[in-house]
C-alpha cells in the first residue's frame, strides 16, 4: 500500500522530536513568567484574567451595574468590558490597589489597624494632589453609596470615605469602597439636626480636616447628604490662589453666571457641607483655630464657629478678577462658591435657580428641608438622584397612581396669599386623602402626585416668598413642604392606626431604574358617571389596557373589581374626585383617619405675627368656615390631631 506520508524518508521522526523540544521551551518560558508576574499567593492560577479596572465587577449590587435607558442590563457593554484584560501587574490586589467597586476576594476582614488614615492611603487615591472626602455612620450608608456612585459615574475616583463606626467600615469595605477608620466610636443611628450626636459629627469633621491637611493634599470635604452632578475639580482649579472655597446658604443670587459669589452681597451663612481646602499655612492655621474653638466650648455649632472665624477679618478683595477676598486673619484667601450651581436645598429644589439662569449644576446639598434624613432621601428621590436597592423599584402589591385635577384658577388667579396657597394645597390634599384610602384598601403603594404650592415653607415667620429669591409662583414644591415624610415612614402601631400605607415620589414611574416590565404592566382606570348606562364594567374594555369604573364606588366594589387585576403592576386612575364612598368598617375608617392626620404638618407662620403656627389639616373640609389662621393662644398652637 502506498504511504500517506509525503515527507522524505526519516523526516517525520525528526519533526516530532523538534516540535516537542520547542513546545517544552515555550511552556518553560511561560511558567517562569507566570511566577514572576503572578505570585503563588494567588490561589487561582487564572486569577490574572480578572475584569478590567474600568469594568463593573459582576458581584456588585444591582444599582452599580450598567443599565440602558429602559432599565435592562446592558449586556453588550458588559461583554466589551470583560474583553479588556489589563496588563500584568507586580502588585498584589489589596485594599490600596483595588479599584472602586472592586469587591474584595475572600471572606476575612482585615484588621482594624489596616484602615488607619495614612500617607500611603492618600498617595494611592489622590489625583493631581486632590482628594475628595466624605464621612458618616451606618445610618447614612445608602447616602454614601449614592455619593460614591455619582462620582464614579463622572469618572472621578480620587475619593475616600471616613467610617464613624465599625459597622459602616465593614459594609463599605465589602462593597469595594475606599474607606478609613475615623476612630469616632459613634453609634449607628441617625444624628438628628441639633442633637448632641449632630454636634459630635460636626466636630469630627474639623478633626478630620486637621488630620488631612498636614499630608500636603488639597481636600474637597463634603457631607454625605449631597451628590455631585458634574466633576467639580476643573472648576476649583480655576482659583489656584484660594486657600478655602466654601459653599453657602445664600438664597439670593449675586451673580448670573458661574463666577464666585460677590462676597460683599452674601448674607447667607458659609455652609461647611461643601468646601475645598488647600494645604497652605493660612488654611492650616484656620483649621487649628477652628478645632481649638470647638474643643473649648462644646455649645458652639461647628458651622457657626467657622463663620465667626472667617468674619474676624473680611476684606479687602484679592487683586484681580478672581472674586476672592482676604478673610480670617487677613492673609487667608477665601472664595464663596455660587449657590446657583453648588446648590442648597432651596436654590435647587425650590427656586430651580440653575434652570432659570441656564447653568449646569455641580452639586446639590439637601439643606432647607423639614423631615430629617427621610426628607433628604425623598428629595433626592424626587429629583431621581438617589440610588436605591432594586427592591425599592418594585412592590409586591403593585402601585396606584392618579392624574391630579387642579383648576387653573387655584393656581393662577388672584394674589399669592396665605389664603390662596391653602386653597390650592387643600384641594390637592382631599384627592391625596382618597388615593391613600384606596391604596390602603387594595394593598398598593401610592405614587404621589406632584404638589403645587403658591408659597414657600420656612421655619420662621415669612412673607410667603423670600424677597430677592428667584422662586416662581406657583411652583412644584418638595413633598416635605406639606407632608411629614418622616412620620409617613414611621412604624405606627397597626392596632391603633391601621395598616401602613407605602408611597413613592411623584417622579417614580419616570425613573429609568424602574424596570420596563413594571412600567408596561399598566391598567388605565377611567372614571365614569355611575348613573350612566354606558358606565359598565366589561371584560372586553380591559383588553386595550383601559377599564371604565363608576364614581362613588363602595369598598366592596373596589375589592371585587380590582382583585381581578392583582397581577397588574400599575393602576392609573383618571381622577380621584368622588371615586370612593369610604370604608364600610367604622373601626378601619377611624384607624385610617388617625394615621393620615399625622401625615400633614406645619406651614409655619405669618411674618410679624407671634401667635403661633398654621398647620395643614387632612380633614379641613369637614370643618365649616375653616381658615388658615394662626391660633389665638399658645395652648392652641398644636397640630390638628
Amino acid at each position: 500500500m502506498a504511504s500517506c506520508n509525503t515527507f522524505p524518508e526519516g523526516k517525520p521522526l525528526f519533526l516530532v522530536i523538534y516540535a516537542t523540544v520547542v513546545a517544552g521551551i515555550v511552556f518553560a518560558t511561560l511558567f517562569i513568567l507566570s511566577t514572576v508576574y503572578f505570585p503563588a499567593s494567588d490561589a487561582n492560577p487564572l486569577s490574572f484574567l480578572h475584569f478590567s479596572s474600568s469594568a463593573t465587577p459582576p458581584s456588585l449590587p444591582d444599582f452599580t451595574r450598567l443599565r440602558k435607558g429602559n432599565g435592562s442590563f446592558d449586556s453588550e457593554a458588559n461583554r466589551n468590558a470583560t474583553a479588556n484584560i489589563p496588563p500584568p501587574t507586580a502588585k498584589p490586589r489589596n485594599m490600596f490597589t483595588r479599584d472602586i467597586w472592586d469587591v474584595p476576594v475572600g471572606t476575612k476582614m482585615p484588621e482594624l489597624k489596616s484602615f488607619r488614615l495614612t500617607k500611603e492611603m492618600l498617595e494611592h487615591w489622590a489625583k493631581e494632589n486632590v482628594i475628595i472626602v466624605t464621612f458618616g455612620n451606618y445610618a447614612y450608608m445608602d447616602f454614601i453609596l449614592t455619593w460614591v456612585r455619582h462620582l464614579t459615574d463622572l469618572n472621578v475616583y480620587n475619593l475616600l470615605v471616613g467610617a464613624m463606626d465599625t459597622k459602616i467600615l465593614e459594609a463599605l469595605y465589602w462593597k469595594g469602597i475606599p474607606v478609613f477608620d475615623m476612630g469616632s466610636n459613634m453609634d449607628t443611628m441617625d444624628a438628628g439636626w441639633g442633637s448632641p450626636k449632630f454636634h459630635k459629627m460636626g466636630r469630627e469633621k474639623v478633626f478630620l480636616i486637621n488630620a488631612l491637611l498636614p499630608f500636603g493634599y488639597e481636600v474637597l470635604m463634603c457631607d454625605t447628604d449631597m451628590v455631585w452632578l458634574k466633576n467639580p475639580l476643573p472648576y476649583l482649579a480655576r482659583f489656584p490662589e484660594a486657600d478655602v472655597l466654601t459653599s453657602s446658604d445664600q438664597v439670593i443670587p449675586t451673580v448670573t453666571d458661574d463666577s464666585l459669589e460677590v462676597w460683599q452681597q452674601v448674607t447667607g451663612a458659609y455652609n461647611v457641607g461643601i468646601f475645598h481646602w488647600r494645604p497652605t499655612d493660612p488654611a492650616k492655621k484656620l483649621a487649628k483655630e477652628w478645632i481649638d474653638l470647638l474643643v473649648a466650648d462644646d455649645e458652639i455649632w461647628d458651622q457657626n464657629g467657622f463663620n465667626d472665624l472667617l468674619h474676624k477679618v473680611l476684606g479687602p478683595p484679592v487683586e484681580g478678577e478672581s472674586g476672592l477676598v482676604y478673610a480670617f486673619d487677613g492673609t487667608l484667601k477665601l472664595g464663596i462658591l455660587p449657590a446657583s450651581i453648588f446648590c442648597s436645598g432651596h436654590t435647587f429644589f425650590v427656586q430651580a435657580m440653575h434652570q432659570q439662569l441656564r447653568l449646569e449644576p455641580y452639586a446639590v446639598h439637601t439643606t432647607f428641608q423639614y423631615a430629617g434624613i427621610d426628607g433628604k432621601r425623598h428629595r433626592l428621590r424626587e429629583a431621581m438622584l438617589f440610588y436605591d436597592q432594586q427592591a425599592y423599584y418594585d412592590s409586591p402589591g403593585g402601585f396606584l397612581t392618579f392624574k391630579p385635577n387642579i383648576p387653573k384658577s387655584l393656581l393662577l388667579d388672584g394674589p399669592h396669599t396665605v389664603e390662596s396657597h391653602f386653597s390650592l394645597v387643600n384641594y390637592q390634599l382631599k384627592q391625596i386623602r382618597t388615593a391613600l384610602a384606596i391604596a390602603s384598601l387594595l394593598n398598593r403603594t401610592l405614587v404621589m402626585p406632584p404638589l403645587w404650592c403658591r408659597l414657600d415653607r420656612m421655619w420662621f415667620g415669612h412673607p410667603g416668598i423670600m424677597i430677592g429669591t428667584m422662586t416662581r409662583q406657583p411652583f412644584i414644591c418638595p413633598m416635605d413642604h406639606v407632608f411629614e415624610v418622616n412620620m409617613m415612614l414611621k412604624e405606627l402601631p397597626e392596632a391603633e392606626f391601621g395598616p401602613r400605607i407605602d408611597f413613592r415620589e411623584y417622579s417614580f414611574l419616570q425613573n429609568p431604574l424602574v424596570l420596563k416590565e413594571v412600567k408596561e404592566s399598566l391598567l388605565e382606570v377611567q372614571l365614569c358617571d355611575d348613573r350612566s348606562a354606558k358606565c359598565q364594567i366589561a371584560n372586553e374594555t380591559t383588553r386595550r389596557g383601559v377599564l371604565r369604573f363608576p364614581k362613588h364606588s363602595t369598598q366592596q366594589m373596589f375589592i371585587q373589581v380590582f382583585s381581578l387585576y392583582k397581577d397588574v403592576k400599575v393602576l392609573q386612575f383618571s381622577s380621584m374626585e368622588d371615586v370612593f364612598q369610604g370604608f364600610t368598617d367604622e373601626a378601619r375608617e377611624e384607624k385610617f383617619r388617625k394615621r393620615v392626620k399625622r401625615y400633614v404638618g406645619l406651614w409655619c407662620c405669618v411674618e410679624h405675627r407671634d401667635r403661633g403656627h398654621i398647620y395643614y389639616d387632612m380633614y379641613w373640609d369637614e370643618k365649616p368656615g375653616w381658615k388658615p389662621e394662626p391660633p389665638q393662644t399658645r395652648e392652641d398652637d398644636r397640630p390638628p390631631w
